[in-house]
């Protein structure tokens, strides 16, 4: 890594060191990874000759020695042509990855940082996918996890926490009382947060580049993108602008987020023309993914929106379970937050926002294999009429 690559503080703009053991400025705000390409030499045809997983652009991740990475050769998941009717996306599906979910792309960077800083012990909070993929790479690695979650969280999710011999702990109450009591175990142990550690970002934006390579290294006019934490979509956005600051692609795609109606904090500063996200009420949604409050980079998910003429909407429960059905009938068993994606597809396509001509993809972020019993109970109802 270049001596220049940093740790910077959104708040004060502070720089760390890449080798410093936090997780968040000490003004309390949160951190972002900034790597200098002048010193890097990367070209499509070295990137093109590797394996075939994401740790291929290995020039744009910042774990230095080979040695720390903590892989199971994750990544460069299908890309695949879909119709829609009149309409066709591309599916990018990303359920593949060995724990079930994307979260195995931010996961392996920051457990892979975390083993060269010398870390022994994590925390994390997590509905369920975010916990269960830190725990595998932990397990892997061998490093101590210890994993929060609400009481809410599928025993689906929660049994695969807890056999990969993490520590689990259940809160009663939401998403954020499981964030809280992470957060105070947090003041003496490194938080392996996919919201606040900025490492987990560093993995999730290998999306831009699987997507802009599987279509002969150029970018889709859009993608449709799952938004809880916005994780993700602050992935797509940051590796997109990376690939464009290289000229590997000509432009960054506009970035469509879709929320929950139950829990739609960056729905609502984006529509209100808020120039900050306010926390909201959190109402049980069936797309447990993507119900979070007060997501910590959500100020960050609304400038990536906004940079990038996108547009988000909200999906009511009912919406995602019609979507659920139709994947299961086209062969893609996906989780709830996975089809609100789908369910996003046919609003923005409906509202004009994209048209048939142009180059869409979706990624399809977890299976239906991770709530089995929701499905059961919402879907599967519905589909026989009881």
């Amino acid at each position: 890594m270049s001596s220049l690559d940093e740790l910077r503080c959104t708040c004060c703009d502070r720089e760390y060191s890449l080798t410093s053991k936090i997780w968040k400025c000490s003004c309390g705000g949160v951190l972002d990874v900034l790597l200098d390409f002048s010193k890097r030499r990367i070209s499509k045809e070295q990137i093109e000759s590797r394996y075939p997983s994401l740790w291929r652009y290995r020039e744009f991740i910042p774990v230095v020695d080979d040695d720390h990475i903590v892989s199971f050769s994750e990544g460069f998941t299908p890309l695949s042509k879909h119709s829609f009717g009149s309409l066709e996306a591309f599916l990018k599906t990303d359920y593949l990855f060995p724990t079930g979910s994307f979260k195995d792309r931010g996961s392996t960077v920051l457990v892979s940082k975390a083993r060269e800083l010398g870390i022994k012990r994590v925390v994390e909070d997590s509905s369920g996918n975010a916990g269960a993929s830190i725990a595998a790479y932990c397990a892997k690695a061998g490093i101590d996890c210890h994993i929060y979650v609400p009481s809410s969280a599928s025993v689906e999710k929660t049994t695969q926490i807890q056999m990969y011999g993490a520590r689990i702990t259940k809160v009663a109450g939401s998403r954020k009382d499981a964030a809280n009591h992470a957060l105070k175990a947090a003041g003496s142990e490194y938080y392996a947060s996919h919201s606040w550690n900025p490492f987990f970002i560093e993995g999730t934006k290998t999306l831009a580049f699987e997507i802009s390579e599987q279509l002969g290294w150029r970018s889709p006019n859009a993608l449709i993108l799952p938004v809880g934490s916005g994780t993700l979509l602050l992935g797509a956005y940051k590796g997109f602008r990376e690939l464009e600051s290289l000229g590997f692609v000509d432009k960054v795609p506009r970035m469509l987020a879709v929320q929950s109606e139950n829990c739609p904090p960056i729905y609502e500063a984006f529509k209100k023309n808020f120039k900050d996200v306010k926390e909201v009420e959190a109402k049980p949604t069936i797309a447990e993914g993507i119900s979070v409050a007060r997501p910590v980079r959500g100020n960050q998910v609304l400038t990536a929106i906004r940079n990038t003429d996108g547009n988000i909407v909200a999906v009511s429960d009912f919406e995602v379970v019609e979507s659920l059905s139709e994947m299961g009938k086209h062969g893609y068993f996906i989780e709830p937050t996975s089809a609100a994606t789908i369910a996003a597809l046919h609003k923005f396509y409906e509202e004009g926002e994209i048209d048939r001509e142009e180059t869409i993809v979706v990624p399809l972020t977890g299976t239906g294999l991770k709530a089995v019993r929701g499905i059961a109970c919402h879907a599967l109802r519905n589909d026989i009429g009881t």
